[in-house]
């Protein structure tokens, strides 16, 4: 039973952020203490049980992967921060991955673990586009995208002016953006430093068991350090008092102090807590609008046994131009990401023990967020369908029609609606405000934001923002 009152640090929220957050000051001696509303930790990244399975919620894939012996990476940096051995995480690479554009994805770039692989399609398919791709990607090894001070500018207009064809420019926007773009149409460049690092420079890959073994080793490496944590004990108001956040009234009535507190939850979702309202970068941050949906289907056989055995990540897109908004309609199937998770090599011996199929694509949260119930299903089963159709036109075809759903023995799927239920996020907005807070201050001087709306982006970034912000504003000033 918790008992204390008060703690040196208390965070807001269990995600991979709050966690490692948590670690880096427990390891400092700081007594912190981890306030989660649900039942699970993990926030964006965790799982959940249904039918007797464990299904992944968010993680398709961990970036940033490099191999052992690589030094000056985000993956590194992260281990030798949280003391975690990469053995500890088990990761298993990614086979292949593929941009596929046009009605069936007749325009393809693959990509591996190996940069060289896309170096190569890339002069291949767009061979009067090489010079500049070297040198766009000579711009990304060079920028500093840690910083903490960089004045935000359009990546868009950086592309541009190394590359000249839109359809090479859509299709490396397109990865990027869906794996951690908040912002419509275009990116921060900071931001698509960060991820074009992340997915083509660095990599894909994943534990045999998913994204419980990368949350077990984060719970144990905390609770090994001395750490609190508080389950289904949420945070509802941060009292504010002399500019300053002097107490948490948790959704028990019970109230605690803390000589700091780092939310993870969001910058708006975090500015509406306090109470009276304080000013500053969070008090004006307006919830984002692009939030998605996503099928998870469950096969009797292997995905190699429907000849999808090859692709791990596929990013496609139908249109003449990559079109990454909020949709006018309840989803928008023209573009996504398939995911496979069979198709990482787990080595000769592992396999996973049945097929998983899932298909991501944009969705607006105001189409699901307040249908009765048995419209909310109906359109859960419909959509479900176009997004499976739509996601078989850029894989290997079928032997015959009926293939997949014969060969279907349970399904899932998750909206905008489900996103904002068990995380908090308004709007269900999984990648936070358009408008990022790379210092992670507030209108509070003890009060402090890490994880999405601070601007690191990814599982590895989202952990490396908690480590950053606990080494930037508390164990710095200690």
């Amino acid at each position: 039973m918790n008992t204390r009152s008060h703690y040196d640090v208390a965070i807001i929220g269990a995600g991979m952020s709050g966690l490692a957050a948590g670690i880096r000051l427990a390891h400092f001696g700081k007594r912190v203490c981890i306030f989660e509303r649900h039942n699970a930790v993990g926030g964006l990244n965790s799982f959940y049980s249904l039918g007797g399975r464990k299904f992944d919620v968010g993680l398709h894939a961990m970036t940033n992967y490099v191999r052992p012996g690589i030094k000056g990476t985000p993956l590194g940096k992260l281990l030798r921060q949280l003391r975690i051995d990469r053995d500890e995480f088990a990761l298993c690479e990614q086979k292949q991955s593929r941009i596929a554009f046009g009605p069936r994805g007749e325009t393809s770039l693959r990509f591996t673990n190996d940069f060289a692989v896309l170096e190569g399609e890339v002069a291949a398919r767009f061979p009067a586009q090489t010079d500049g791709f070297r040198r766009l990607t000579a711009a990304v090894r060079s920028y500093d995208d840690v910083s903490l001070d960089a004045a935000p500018v359009s990546a868009r207009q950086i592309v541009r002016q190394h590359l000249t064809d839109p359809l090479l420019e859509d299709m490396l926007f397109c990865p990027l953006m869906y794996y951690g773009s908040a912002t419509e149409h275009d990116m921060e460049f900071g931001q698509f430093v960060i991820m074009f690092k992340a997915l083509f420079l660095e990599g894909f890959a994943r534990p045999f068991e998913g994204v419980r073994v990368i949350l077990r080793v984060l719970l144990e490496k905390y609770r090994a350090a001395g750490g609190e944590r508080r389950m289904k004990c949420g945070v509802r108001q941060i009292v504010a008092r002399d500019g300053r956040a002097a107490a948490l009234v948790l959704d028990s009535g019970e109230e605690i102090s803390a000589d700091n507190v780092i939310s993870s939850i969001g910058a708006p979702e975090t500015a509406r807590l306090i109470q009276p309202a304080a000013p500053g970068p969070q008090a004006s941050a307006l919830p984002g609008r692009l939030s998605f949906v996503e099928t998870i289907t469950i096969l009797d056989r292997q995905p190699a046994a429907l000849g999808w055995g090859s692709d791990t990540i596929v990013f496609f897109n139908d249109s003449a131009r990559f079109d990454y908004a909020c949709p006018a309609d309840q989803v928008d199937p023209r573009s996504g990401v398939i995911c496979i998770p069979n198709n990482f090599d787990y080595g000769p011996e592992l396999q996973l023990a049945e097929g998983i199929f899932r298909c991501t694509c944009l969705a607006r949260y105001d189409g699901w967020a307040h249908l009765p119930e048995e419209a909310y299903q109906a359109d859960k089963r419909r959509w479900y369908q176009a997004l499976q159709e739509s996601a078989q036109r850029f894989l290997p075809a079928l032997p015959e029609a009926g293939t997949l759903a014969r060969a279907t023995v349970a399904t899932d799927m998750f909206t905008p609606r489900t996103i904002t239920k068990f995380t908090g996020h308004l709007g269900g907005a999984i990648y936070g405000a358009a408008e990022k807070n790379r210092q992670g201050r507030t209108g509070l001087v003890n009060l402090y934001l890490c994880g999405t709306d601070q601007g690191f982006l990814g599982i590895v970034g989202a952990m490396l923002s908690g480590i950053s912000m606990a080494n930037y504003h508390i164990l710095q000033k200690s």
